[in-house]
């Protein structure tokens, strides 16, 4: 899979190499366990970044599933569904994430699969 990771992401791989890819693998095996096409994957873990606060897994997703075919009101639509589980202000908070990638002007390479 062609990534970038962030800042962050990128120490904590220099800093715990065999953590990092143990991490890598569970996702990789989480990812194939199941029927699900990649873009839905990336919109299912967009609704978990929203929950959990993260702004960089919001950042990451929304590019994510927006090279795998979704488009931007799948995005947000995804992200609105969460109002009644995960409270308004933090759908706010998402959404204006998400937006940061939506509107930022890019070029969109397709995941490798």
């Amino acid at each position: 899979m062609n990534k970038v990771p962030v800042k962050h992401y990128q120490l904590m791989k220099r800093r715990y190499p065999e953590l990092l890819k143990a991490v890598e693998q569970l996702g990789e095996v989480a990812a194939a366990a199941g029927p699900l096409d990649e873009k839905i994957k990336h919109l299912v873990q967009l609704g978990a970044a929203a929950a959990l606060h993260s702004e960089g897994a919001v950042h990451s997703h929304t590019r994510r599933a927006l090279r795998c075919g979704a488009s931007a009101a799948e995005i947000r639509h995804a992200l609105v569904l969460l109002t009644s589980t995960i409270g308004f202000p933090t759908v706010v908070a998402a959404l204006s994430w998400a937006d940061d990638i939506i509107d930022k002007p890019q070029r969109r390479k397709p995941l490798a699969v």
